[in-house]
């Protein structure tokens, strides 16, 4: 899905980013993972209707991949919650569907590092205008068999809603 969304620059990411994104089946990965909590009020209970992270947590994740060629679903189990989202591909975006949240992404790669772009939300079905957008972080980079990740989500006033990174390990002989 990946693939088709960047077309050639997908060569351009490290071999780690290439293969978690071409793993087909279910997969289970694991790795480590550091969370920080909401940074308000209005930002928890965003972070609720999300399925985002509620503690700040240091810890070993389990990773559950379930890959079609147009469709993935994504489940993280952090140490104290999981996390679950599911992606399609439409056109070249990558749609995420996060609990409340439709959040639709263009993907690019910079300076090895696929990035993902925030491009328009939907939160509850009700369209989210520009200059409401969060802002997102969304980057994965790799190094040998790790896969490096980097999101962060806030919005004015409200704060930090999501945060987290670590690295998950994926080799060549990963289970379909």
């Amino acid at each position: 899905m990946y693939q088709k969304a960047m077309g050639r620059s997908f060569e351009q990411l490290p071999a780690a980013v290439r293969r978690f994104h071409t793993l087909t089946g279910s997969c289970e990965l694991h790795g480590w993972v550091d969370t920080d909590a909401p940074s308000t009020r209005a930002a928890r209970l965003l972070a609720r209707c999300l399925g985002t992270p509620l503690q700040a947590t240091s810890g070993p994740i389990r990773f559950e991949l379930r890959a079609a060629p147009e469709a993935e679903t994504w489940t993280r189990h952090f140490p104290n919650q999981t996390m679950s989202s599911r992606m399609h591909l439409d056109a070249r975006q990558v749609i995420e569907q996060l609990g409340a949240a439709r959040l639709v992404f263009d993907l690019c790669t910079a300076d090895g590092t696929l990035v993902m772009r925030l491009k328009g939300v939907r939160f509850m079905r009700i369209h989210c205008p520009r200059w409401l957008l969060p802002s997102v972080v969304a980057e994965e980079s790799g190094d040998g068999e790790q896969l490096h990740f980097r999101v962060h989500a806030s919005l004015p006033i409200v704060g930090t809603v999501a945060s987290y990174r670590g690295h998950l390990k994926v080799t060549d002989k990963e289970p379909q």
